[in-house]
């Protein structure tokens, strides 16, 4: 049977091209992560752009701002877009500080009174350019959960995925990111120094629906930037999402840190497990926002009775998003399978046609399953009455958690 996940296909649902990278690197250690990335953003030369959802002025953040306040001073244009509500505690005088460096800094979807209920919508993607030769994404914020700081204070560290891209996808994603900068008041950024890859004139079209299976790939690994900040660009990111479940013909192996789908998806979940598909659910075992896991949880039974098979994560909290489909089509970045990433959220996600980023994806998925509790239907039934009550309850709310 043909696969469903090739070029042409998946273009057409998500209306978007294909770009290209030459290498891709697989981001999941907390600490490490962010070794590898602070790396990177010293070896900087002409520019840095970054976008947060969270810029906390912890150890972490401050590690972080000292680094970009030197490459500032050394020459180095630095341009930072931090969300308004995820970085909400972070104090004017540490921005301040960064500007005085010489820091370019905006804050994307701020509070208006004339607008208040517009607060729901959030920037939640994380993004960083590094000279258009390397650019970051995935579910990582700038905070000390997510880096590991705070284990010397005998805290859990964060379980999260990030990715490192070089290649054409670069420059696709310097792109989103410059029409964020202006949407939010930022001057247009002038690089005409962009490094030019000699293969970029190549067409999506015409690269091979899958790459040969060795990981990393050096040469055209087919990239998909799905990033969307628009009514239109979350419809077009679910109706990918829902294509990838739908067309699924072996395996569905998804990693959320929210999840309280809507009927629809709970369905396509549903009917892939009746035509053969083995369908698995990583969720947290413990969640930072107790209130969105209950409503979640509310749909378990109906998912355990289909033959969904349900983990929870029983080591540092959870906040991963990768989604893998038939060992070939992944999707790696900041989007939750709830309703505030899905239906209200700007969001920021790459995704890879490539069997060899597949099967390592698929490794890290496995073992995160060494660390998870299978739940059981029967297990599930007898769960305390106090839990069914919580989850029906949160349940009426998933809409706005």
């Amino acid at each position: 049977m043909e696969s469903a996940f090739t070029i042409p296909f998946l273009e057409r649902i998500f209306q978007s091209k294909f770009s290209f990278a030459t290498d891709i690197r697989l981001l999941w250690k907390g600490r490490e992560s962010f070794e590898i990335v602070f790396d990177a953003l010293r070896g900087a030369e002409q520019m840095i752009c970054l976008q947060f959802y969270i810029f906390r002025n912890d150890e972490t953040g401050r590690q972080l701002a000292d680094l970009l306040k030197g490459k500032s001073q050394a020459g180095v244009r630095v341009y930072l877009l931090y969300d308004h509500f995820g970085s909400f505690g972070t104090p004017r005088s540490f921005w301040n500080e960064m500007r005085v460096a010489g820091i370019r800094i905006r804050a994307s979807r701020p509070f208006k009174w004339t607008l208040p209920f517009h607060y729901v919508h959030r920037d939640h993607r994380k993004l960083i350019v590094i000279d258009s030769k390397r650019a970051f994404t995935g579910g990582l914020n700038v905070a000390n959960e997510y880096s590991g700081f705070h284990l010397r204070m005998r805290r859990g560290g964060w379980r999260d995925t990030g990715i490192i891209l070089e290649g054409p996808i670069v420059e696709e994603l310097f792109n989103t990111f410059q029409r964020s900068w202006f949407t939010w008041g930022g001057e247009k950024i002038e690089f005409n120094e962009m490094r030019k890859t000699p293969d970029t004139t190549t067409q999506a079209g015409d690269l091979p629906s899958k790459s040969p299976s060795a990981f990393p790939v050096r040469g055209g690994i087919p990239a998909l930037p799905i990033f969307v900040y628009s009514v239109k660009g979350r419809r077009r990111m679910r109706g990918l999402l829902r294509y990838s479940i739908n067309r699924a013909q072996a395996s569905i192996f998804l990693t959320t840190a929210y999840f309280a789908p809507s009927l629809r998806m709970a369905r396509a979940l549903e009917n892939a497990v009746r035509r053969g598909v083995d369908v698995r659910l990583l969720v947290p075992g413990k969640s930072d926002i107790p209130a969105a896991s209950y409503a979640g949880r509310a749909f378990f039974t109906r998912l355990l009775k289909a033959g969904v098979k349900i983990y929870t994560y029983m080591g540092e909290m959870l906040h991963a998003k990768t989604y893998l489909f038939d060992q070939s089509w992944s999707i790696i970045g900041s989007t939750n399978l709830d309703y505030q990433s899905l239906m209200y959220n700007d969001e920021g996600n790459v995704g890879i046609l490539d069997d060899g980023f597949a099967s390592h994806l698929s490794e890290i998925f496995e073992e995160d399953l060494k660390n998870a509790s299978k739940i059981e239907h029967e297990t599930w039934r007898r769960r305390p009455l106090s839990d069914k009550l919580k989850e029906h309850f949160f349940a009426l709310f998933r809409k706005r958690l």
